[in-house]
């Protein structure tokens, strides 16, 4: 049986919101690959929504909507990037315990 530190923690959630993992030796098949892709998307989004904040504190003729909507997709954004975060924090620990085994 794989352990939680051997899973991938996936860049999106199943039902109910609930985390998803990924259990594989393949770092390179479809799912990882998949994976990948999604997570730089979400990070490049990130980016650019990043800008778009700092230009916005610049300028005091944005409105309470258009301020709430950029803060709803910031807050998208960074619980993204905090997945992501977490799931290379896990792989790490995974690398770091095996490499330590030899």
């Amino acid at each position: 049986m794989t352990t939680p530190n051997e899973l991938r923690l996936l860049p999106w959630s199943g039902s109910g919101g609930k985390p998803c993992y990924l259990s594989t030796d393949d770092p390179d098949g479809y799912m990882s690959r998949l994976a990948d892709s999604i997570e730089a998307i979400q990070l490049g989004t990130a980016g650019e929504l990043l800008e778009e904040a700092s230009d916005a504190l610049d300028n005091q003729g944005m409105s309470l909507d258009e301020m709430r909507c950029l803060v709803t997709e910031l807050t998208g954004a960074l619980r993204d990037v905090f997945r992501i975060a977490m799931s290379r924090g896990h792989f790490r620990a995974a690398i770091d315990s095996s490499e330590s085994a030899y």
